[in-house]
């Protein structure tokens, strides 16, 4: 019979692990996989973090927050072994875009010939340019991926293996051609709509292309540096197809379960409403945690899933990190930007934009962003500090793909709505809340008249909903914005990659490198760092494929 950990606590641990999201899940099943004696401690009656379903209505199964896959690692999913675990991902298929004007619509499906003969009805010359502009997408792609799976390289790193890795991502930058160099620096530098603009001229195919390089940021299409978050979301595969995007059978949760059924197969221990209060330190290092309770539990590694603000000021001692550490925390830009709307309808709604009978639509998304000045205009709402009165929303119905999260005959909306920003200037999201969710209802009215009529239920999270149950400081859901100056080597703090100033407390959510959505890259690449920093001491029995790894 398993023991409970309150029971061995006392014994301490080789690591406890601070929230039970997936990349907590992720790290502790690598290291357990390691021979570590491992706890997780989630603080919610739930794992999972925000990849988390939930049946908040009877039948109807909701992907609360996350709830689409494309970026999780494949080396993940395979070292894992995760499909043994139950996890299954259909595939979605193409994006609806209504446009501005009545009976308007771009519709993309995956296979490239049918979307150029699409794209033809609006310019021929975006039909020819948009297969080059994939291709091109996929290289930079290829390019950028294996920066996900290890620590960044730093600039001015003495480190023998620091330094291997720079020298190694300089010979594939020096390898590539003249013109993806440039591609490249510009994906850096540039905005979103000044990026897709040098490709195409549909107001509809730029907007939606667009759209991805401000998702979880607060800052505009035409805000520069939002071009590599449409990069960054353009790295999802599924079976081996960049920007291919996907929903888990049974909710986003069965990608949580399937890494916990993992953890739990090689060992490790996973607590739930299990609250940590303080991270214990001595002498400069970390040695515990005692929880909401008062219980203690020690151990010779603690590692964070929690984003930097809650796990280096909220939860340590005020006092313990240095100085200049504490300023670089405060520093740290979240900036939420982003509200989650669940709907339970009776029948999914019609868009007036199509022709009668057309049902392909619901197995994708369907994307409100008509155009780049309907983007700029939702964002300079949320400059003036109100959520956009006409909102950027992404769709999908996760019931017309995956039938087991409706009751028969029912179906699910999920609905990622921006800008909903954190600090509202004229009043708050307590009292706001219903009203967002007024706004998201009517926008979507005004595409698919008859939504009003098909609702049965529907939930609302702000950015403040967000950060009271997922933890999520100012509600962002990267653990931070995907900014220039936050990427790589610089997330969370310059040079740190998953140690923390405080020896033996390591961090591995979506505030260090690669960033936020599905990944588990996070996760990994901390187990493998905090394996790499602790070799000799009480962790035994390394697989080999994770000692290859780390």
């Amino acid at each position: 019979m398993a023991v409970r950990g309150a029971e061995r606590g006392a014994e301490g641990y080789d690591a406890v692990i601070i929230g039970g999201g997936h990349n907590g899940l992720t790290c502790a099943a690598y290291l357990a996989r390691a021979g570590w004696k491992v706890v997780v401690l989630e603080r919610r009656h739930i794992l999972g973090g925000a990849t988390v379903t939930e049946e908040l209505w009877p039948g109807f199964k909701i992907s609360v927050a996350s709830y689409v896959v494309s970026l999780l690692r494949p080396e993940i999913i395979r070292e894992l072994d995760l499909p043994r675990h139950g996890l299954e991902i259909l595939p979605v298929d193409g994006t609806l875009t209504p446009g501005e004007a009545g009976g308007e619509y771009l519709w993309r499906v995956d296979d490239h010939g049918t979307t150029r003969r699409e794209l033809r009805r609006w310019s021929k010359r975006d039909a020819e340019a948009y297969e080059e502009y994939s291709v091109l997408m996929a290289e930079m792609a290829r390019f950028v991926k294996p920066l996900l799976g290890s620590a960044a390289p730093r600039l001015g790193t003495q480190d023998a293996r620091g330094l291997a890795a720079l020298a190694g991502f300089a010979r594939r930058f020096a390898a590539l051609p003249e013109s993806q160099q440039t591609t490249f620096i510009q994906l850096l530098t540039m905005s979103s709509a000044d990026f897709v603009s040098q490709w195409f001229e549909t107001e509809p195919l730029r907007a939606t292309l667009a759209s991805s390089g401000i998702i979880g940021t607060f800052l505009g299409p035409r805000s520069p540096g939002t071009a590599y978050v449409l990069l960054h979301h353009y790295l999802g595969e599924l079976d081996g197809e960049y920007r291919a995007w996907g929903l888990p059978r049974g909710g986003t949760g069965a990608v949580s379960g399937a890494i916990a059924a993992a953890a739990r197969e090689a060992g490790a221990e996973l607590r739930v409403s299990a609250p940590v209060a303080r991270i214990l330190t001595k002498d400069g290092r970390a040695t515990g945690v005692v929880l909401e309770n008062g219980e203690e539990i020690s151990a010779s590694a603690v590692i964070s899933s929690a984003d930097v603000r809650v796990t280096l000021q909220r939860l340590l001692e005020p006092g313990t990190l240095p100085p200049e550490s504490e300023a670089a925390v405060g520093s740290y830009k979240f900036r939420g930007s982003s509200g989650k709307v669940n709907f339970a309808v009776d029948r999914l709604p019609t868009f007036s934009c199509l022709p009668p009978g057309t049902t392909d639509v619901y197995r994708g998304m369907v994307s409100i962003s008509p155009s780049i000045d309907y983007l700029e205009h939702a964002y300079d709402d949320a400059v003036a500090g109100r959520f956009s009165r006409e909102p950027y929303i992404d769709i999908g119905f996760p019931s017309a793909v995956d039938p087991s999260v409706a009751p028969v005959g029912k179906h699910v909306v999920a609905c990622f709505v921006q800008y909903a920003p954190y600090e509202l200037a004229e009043s708050n999201w307590d009292s706001q809340r219903e009203a967002f969710g007024d706004t998201v209802q009517a926008t979507i009215a005004k595409y698919a008249p008859d939504f009003p009529d098909v609702i049965l239920h529907r939930q609302v999270l702000t950015p403040l909903d967000i950060e009271r149950t997922f933890g999520l400081s100012e509600g962002n859901i990267m653990q931070g914005e995907l900014l220039l100056e936050q990427l790589f080597a610089e997330r969370p703090l310059s040079g740190a990659g998953y140690r923390t100033p405080i020896r033996d407390l390591w961090m591995c959510g979506a505030s260090t490198h690669p960033g936020g959505v599905i990944t588990g890259a996070p996760g990994r690449n901390a187990a493998m760092a905090v394996l790499r920093g602790r070799r000799g001491g009480r962790a035994t029995g390394r697989p080999a494929d994770v000692e290859r790894a780390a």
